[in-house]
């Protein structure tokens, strides 16, 4: 009716389009749909984070995706690099910030939701812009436990999600086949099937980087080229899917 109003609102973070909606925010949100996959997902012994690099130049080492915030926690930025080290540093700081205060180490809950008003507060002011990533942290506190900030500035709990290209076909499978007691390999081979169904390309080894905090020893640590070029081949390929699938029909219709 009034298709001017609807021009215009994108210009300013501080300001509110007709129908509620802070653009800059939503355009964050698509920068983030840019990036590589990064998926984040726990069990109950413990938590994974899985990012596929990015390719350049073959002159070039792809930054690292995955990154220690603290002994008993790790993150993934998806997004924009610069914004993420940005909020990797924050995260990092606001860690220390909590041992050397309270004396103990900070929970990823309370990690999650610091960045998320760090990141809220860039949807307030005028000549700022929202950070165009979003924040998969991972670990263990009294339990496995895996968080998620948005551009906006809120931060959720899941048990398993997919950010950056393709991320909803990925989260689309992770919904469906997700066992919450499924040990952590487990759940790792599912989050591995789930992207090679959603990348145009093999995975291999060099193409992926992987994390994991356990509940038992609580230690973050990067998972070797050797033991993830051994979940890979437990990983079930999209071919050999296509093929069990087809065996099931076939069984269904000599019934």
């Amino acid at each position: 009716m009034f298709p001017q109003l609807s021009r215009g609102y994108d210009r300013a973070i501080t300001v509110f389009s007709p129908d509620g909606r802070l653009l800059q925010v939503e355009y964050a949100l698509a920068a983030t749909k840019r990036a590589t996959l990064a998926v984040g997902i726990k069990s109950k012994e413990g938590v994974a984070l899985i990012a596929v690099k990015k390719h350049m130049s073959p002159l070039a080492e792809p930054p690292a995706k995955i990154h220690r915030i603290d002994k008993h926690i790790g993150a993934i930025a998806a997004g924009l690099v610069g914004d993420g080290l940005v909020l990797i540093d924050r995260s990092r700081v606001e860690s220390q910030y909590n041992k050397l205060i309270y004396g103990e180490p900070i929970t990823v809950k309370s990690l999650a939701r610091k960045i998320a008003l760090f990141k809220q507060q860039y949807t307030q002011y005028a000549g700022l812009r929202p950070f165009g990533v979003m924040m998969i942290f991972g670990g263990v506190d009294e339990r496995p436990e895996l968080y998620i900030t948005h551009p906006g500035g809120a931060f959720y709990s899941y048990e398993a999600y997919a950010a950056g290209m393709n991320s909803d076909k990925v989260n689309d499978i992770l919904r469906e086949e997700y066992d919450p007691n499924s040990p952590l390999e487990k759940a790792m081979i599912l989050a591995l099937k789930a992207i090679t169904k959603a990348q145009e390309e093999k995975l291999t080894p060099d193409l992926l980087e992987i994390a994991v905090i356990t509940a038992e020893d609580r230690e973050f640590r990067f998972l070797s080229k050797d033991e993830i070029k051994a979940l890979l081949e437990k990983t079930p390929s999209e071919e050999e899917g296509t093929e069990s699938e087809k065996s099931a029909d076939e069984k269904e219709g000599s019934s």
